[in-house]
């Protein structure tokens, strides 16, 4: 509301606020200590006849002279604000009344024998006085035969003054107080108001002039000057605004050349990258467009490049991002200067170049993109007294009128790339539609946002398998492994080898094997709320990745520190080929994890080219025989010979061997024979849903 007032408003407001709130607290108080006052007036007024009346009737209520009692009361009514008066027996009965009065009979309102009790009601007090007699008590038979002595007194109730009072002259008196107090604090408001709004206006008046001027030297009008007043203070300030306005002109062009300045940066900034001055993603994009559009209404034939750097990664890993930040640069001078005057060379990011080559065929584009790719090659990277060298991946997509759209012909020059750097690097690819390579990928992309929706949406499940042993002994510890399955759009499941390759090459596999961890944690701490009897360990499988990342690292490390109980409870499966690509990232997280009682089994054994040799440097508990070679020992005698020479082998160096895909009762058999310690496949155990184990944990 204040922002709403003008200047002169609040003047007034702050004039009157004072007057205002000690008038109306004085008024408070008088009003209030008036009507206390009347009040207790007639209260004490009241008492008092009360107290008169009682002992006056005693003689009329113990004669039982009704007269006097009459007579009595009736001068008593004579008294303001009386309503009536009555006198009742000790029995209730009553024996006289003047004037109005319902009474409350003593038999009947447990009226006290000592005291005057008061009964309020909205518009009248009520008070009954008991009528007592005093009588003194004497021994007539003194033992001595001497005159009779007092004993004491003992006081009789005799009755009741009933004394009925109206509160209406007082209310009334009240209100009248009310009023006049009101009229009072209006007129002395009126005053008040009169006298603030003198005040306001002198104030005020000097003050909307100055803001009228500086108003309008807002709008342009810089000949506008402030009448000087005779007020020191707003003197000072008229003065100011006076020399502002003085010198507003200047600093506005100082101000308009600034701004011209700024805004011819912003525009370059906005479509250039900060650090190569090359244009960027958005403004790229914007001349794709027009390109696109061209090609299409006037027939024209442009390319598209897609470069992406080679081995930018070791710089960067190497000598820092700074390093990487002065290659770029570098890299940007060098390919400008072989830039035809239509050509359009961007950084869409990272170590991304896009290069737009309008009114040029694919073959010669070929060349242009040859040379960059040369020239690229050629050049050497000084960093300190490190030399680098490099190369670039190229991508290469026509535009013409059948190209689609700007983001299409982006993502199949994307594609191509890829293809280049898979084939080799420092390559050049040119987009087909057809590429088995291109549609590779495209269906890998498709599996990266497929994998991405379903950690996000929670379509991820476990299932289990168990391990048994070979002779089919029962054990105290009862070995499962935990299988990840993907719960697609329609509710049926995805297994693994689906969608794996394509988390492994696009590095999501340790987000899928926290997913995994978490889960198997919370599995575990169910089993142990349980309190089954039957001890559990849960095998779960971990990625090459998952084992190199510091992230996925450090969040199993503070799990098992939050709950340590949990580690003699899992063990981890480590492939083969993850261990022997990062033996000493492999041993490191082993050395780590077997301080929380965590066991280790090498899974796929066999499937390296140097198993035995790398073996005896990593310190598992199981090793799991590649089912490649279990699947068909029926009828290959050197995949029987292979099972037998790594059972052989993991029993020297004592290690609890592990036969995977046993389909049959004849592939179970024949591993018997051979020694191997625990099976695992379909014809064991099929992989069921999670809530059946939990149910018989």
């Amino acid at each position: 509301m204040a922002a709403s007032l003008g200047i002169r408003g609040r003047a007034m407001v702050l004039a009157m606020m004072p007057v205002a709130i000690v008038g109306v607290l004085l008024l408070f108080q008088l009003i209030t200590g008036k009507i206390d006052d009347l009040d207790q007036s007639l209260r004490t007024r009241a008492v008092a006849i009360a107290r008169q009346l009682a002992p006056a009737a005693e003689y009329g209520v113990a004669s039982g002279n009704i007269e006097v009692l009459q007579t009595l009361l009736e001068k008593a009514a004579i008294e303001p604000d009386i309503r009536g008066v009555a006198v009742f027996t000790d029995s209730g009965q009553r024996l006289a009344q003047v004037g109005l009065g319902a009474w409350t009979y003593p038999e009947q309102g447990g009226l006290p024998v000592d005291r005057i009790r008061q009964i309020e009601y909205k518009d009248r007090l009520v008070y009954y006085a008991p009528v007592t007699r005093t009588e003194v008590v004497v021994d007539d038979f003194h033992a001595s035969g001497e005159r009779a002595v007092p004993q004491g007194t003992q006081t009789r109730l005799l009755g009741w003054v009933g004394l009925d009072v109206s509160r209406s002259a007082t209310i009334k008196s009240q209100r009248d107080a009310i009023l006049r107090s009101l009229a009072i604090l209006l007129a002395g408001l009126g005053v008040s108001l009169y006298l603030a709004w003198r005040i306001g206006r002198q104030i005020t008046r000097p003050i909307l002039a100055l803001t009228h001027t500086v108003s309008r030297i807002g709008e342009g009008h810089l000949d506008e000057r402030v009448e000087l007043s005779g007020q020191a203070e707003l003197g000072m300030l008229q003065r100011g605004v006076n020399h502002m306005a003085a010198h507003l002109q200047t600093m506005q062009d100082q101000m308009q050349e600034r701004i011209d300045r700024a805004t011819a940066r912003l525009v370059y900034q906005a479509s250039h990258d900060a650090l190569t001055g090359l244009i960027n993603r958005r403004e790229f994009e914007q001349r794709l467009e027009r390109a696109l559009l061209s090609a299409m209404q006037q027939d024209r034939e442009h390319a598209l490049c897609y470069m992406d750097l080679d081995q930018f990664k070791v710089i960067n890993d190497s000598c820092g991002h700074a390093a990487g930040d002065e290659l770029l640069r570098q890299l940007a001078l060098l390919l400008k200067g072989k830039l035809r005057e239509r050509d359009t060379l961007a950084r869409l990011g990272g170590d991304e170049f896009a290069l737009l080559l309008e009114n040029c065929s694919i073959p010669g584009a070929l060349e242009v993109a040859d040379s960059f790719r040369a020239e690229v090659q050629r050049f050497r990277f000084k960093w300190g007294e490190r030399i680098f060298s490099v190369g670039m991946s190229v991508g290469m997509v026509a535009i013409n009128r059948d190209s689609g759209t700007a983001a299409g012909l982006l993502s199949a020059a994307d594609a191509a790339c890829y293809v280049a750097k898979d084939r080799g690097r420092n390559q050049i690819h040119v987009y087909e539609s057809r590429d088995s390579d291109l549609v590779r990928h495209r269906g890998e992309m498709q599996w990266v946002t497929r994998i991405q929706r379903a950690l996000e949406e929670q379509r991820l499940r476990l299932s289990w398998q168990e391990i048994r042993r070979t002779d089919g002994a029962a054990e105290s510890t009862r070995h499962v492994e935990l299988l990840l399955r993907m719960v697609d759009d329609d509710g049926s499941e995805i297994l693994p080898m689906a969608f794996i390759p394509a988390a492994e090459r696009y590095s999501i596999m340790p987000a899928l094997d926290s997913w995994v961890i978490e889960d198997a944690l919370r599995l575990c701490r169910q089993y142990l709320a349980a309190g089954c009897a039957l001890r559990y360990l849960f095998a779960v499988n971990l990625s090459g990745a998952s084992l190199k990342d510091p992230a996925f690292r450090s969040m199993l490390l503070a799990r098992l520190q939050e709950n340590p109980v949990l580690g003699p409870h899992l063990c981890f499966e480590i492939t083969e080929t993850a261990a022997i690509g990062n033996l000493a990232v492999v041993n490191d997280f082993i050395e780590a994890m077997r301080g929380f009682g965590c066991s280790f089994a090498l899974d796929d054994f066999g499937s390296g080219l140097s198993s035995f040799t790398y073996l005896k440097n990593l310190k598992v508990d199981y090793l799991k025989i590649d089912g490649a070679f279990v699947r068909d020992i029926m009828n290959n005698p050197i995949d029987r010979s292979m099972v037998e020479a790594i059972h052989r082998i993991g029993h020297q160096m004592g290690l609890k061997t592990v036969a995977e895909y046993v389909e049959s009762d004849q592939i179970l058999a024949l591993l018997r024979q051979i020694g191997v310690d625990y099976v695992q496949g379909s014809g064991i155990h099929r992989p069921q849903p999670l809530e059946k184990l939990c149910d018989q944990a």
